[in-house]
């Protein structure tokens, strides 16, 4: 396949970055957004020719350690935001994922990739998404305009979010420059009570007792054999003070006695293997194979699995079950068995990886009813109007 020749605009201000916009929309040119370039191999393929950089927009606006508030300019590494709350005992809540392991891609993740695809990992089940913690954005939407939504505290809102709305929408509505974000003081210390050789459902039970329980669980996976051992292992993790995770844990553990509960993981280990699970570093190899992002209620999580049958190369589950991580092959039959395998059960299912000439032929997010897909257009139209964003990214023809 020929390369296409990307010409990348960037802009090193957020005034800089509208005027290129207003300049684009004038010639009818499509504009792709690029952060760290960590995560290019997710949604539809782009055909634009031209793409916008964050790169020099980076820096932190504000960071208020008192009131737990951090505002970051969109092309900061994420890495660089962890690091300089962590002196101060803080963490972003939602523990974003890193997937240069998937994609095989250098350079670092920033601020504004992880607010543009709501980027959340294991701790969601207890604190919440991305989007749950991001409390204010600064963009430039399609018409050149700086648009500002949100601010320093959390509130509650009237009329329509533009903060929500626009993490997880993949850029497609405009160009983030600023994002704000509420933080939470990092544990003291973690522990992960390990169970062995439980089956899917048998595991998704036993995560589901625990999430139920009043200890407070901050992590629930199951991963499957031949994931770093010979046999299925299911994960609970635990943070806080010291004495209160060695209550907890013991509380678990008797709880889940019934189900082979019988240690815990002190905290180099537990952090090593949350890590993994969440960057789906289990599922890195073999590169050839579609990776599969699949929301579901926890209680349907093995059916589906098991209904997708022979397509599924490797499987694990996180949040309890309520998501699951699997490999197929990199076909249309594949991914059509996949989405059927789904369809009576309810959920979302997200290619994560796949071929370039795979995504140009089937759906990469989980297709839109019609009255759906009519609001995303108007939405689309509304921030732009011209299709300047991210054209085609998340569906074809938006």
């Amino acid at each position: 396949m020929t390369q296409r020749m990307v010409e990348t605009l960037n802009p090193a201000s957020e005034a800089e970055a509208a005027q290129l916009v207003l300049e684009a929309r004038a010639k009818g040119r499509k504009l792709d957004i690029v952060g760290g370039g960590t995560r290019a191999g997710l949604g539809r393929p782009s055909h634009a020719d031209t793409a916008i950089s964050t790169a020099k927009m980076a820096g932190i606006a504000f960071y208020e350690p008192a009131e737990m508030v951090i505002c970051a300019e969109a092309g900061t590494p994420v890495r660089e935001i962890e690091a300089l709350i962590a002196q101060r005992g803080q963490m972003l809540p939602f523990e974003p994922m890193d997937h240069r392991g998937l994609y095989g891609t250098p350079g670092e993740p920033t601020i504004g990739g992880l607010v543009a695809g709501n980027i959340s990992g294991p701790r969601r089940i207890s604190a919440g998404a991305a989007r749950d913690a991001l409390i204010g954005l600064r963009l430039v939407n399609g018409r050149g305009e700086i648009i500002k939504n949100g601010g320093r505290v959390m509130k509650n809102v009237t009329g329509l979010d533009l903060v929500k709305l626009n993490c997880g929408a993949q850029g497609t509505l405009g160009l983030v420059t600023q994002a704000t974000f509420k933080l939470l003081p990092k544990p003291e210390c973690a522990a992960s009570i390990v169970i062995r050789r439980l089956d899917d459902k048998r595991a998704i039970e036993a995560l589901s007792i625990a999430l139920g329980s009043p200890f407070s669980v901050s992590g629930a996976a199951h991963i499957s054999a031949g994931m770093g051992r010979e046999f299925p292992r299911t994960f609970l993790r635990i943070e806080g003070f010291r004495a209160s995770v060695d209550y907890r844990i013991a509380s678990l553990l008797a709880l889940l006695e019934p189900f082979g509960a019988k240690h815990a993981l002190e905290d180099e280990y537990s952090e090593r293997i949350w890590r993994a699970i969440g960057d789906a570093t289990f599922l890195t190899t073999p590169e050839e194979l579609a990776i599969w992002r699949v929301s579901l209620a926890p209680s349907k999580a093995a059916d589906f699995v098991a209904r997708v049958g022979a397509h599924a190369q490797a499987h694990f589950y996180d949040w309890g079950g309520g998501l699951v991580w699997l490999s197929s092959e990199a076909t249309p039959d594949a991914a059509a068995t996949i989405r059927a395998a789904l369809a009576p059960l309810g959920g979302h299912a997200t290619l994560v990886r796949a071929p370039q000439e795979l995504r140009e032929t089937i759906d990469v997010f989980e297709p839109l009813s019609a009255p759906l897909m009519q609001i995303t257009k108007g939405v689309k139209t509304s921030f732009d109007p011209d299709g300047v964003f991210n054209a085609g990214r998340m569906y074809a023809g938006v």
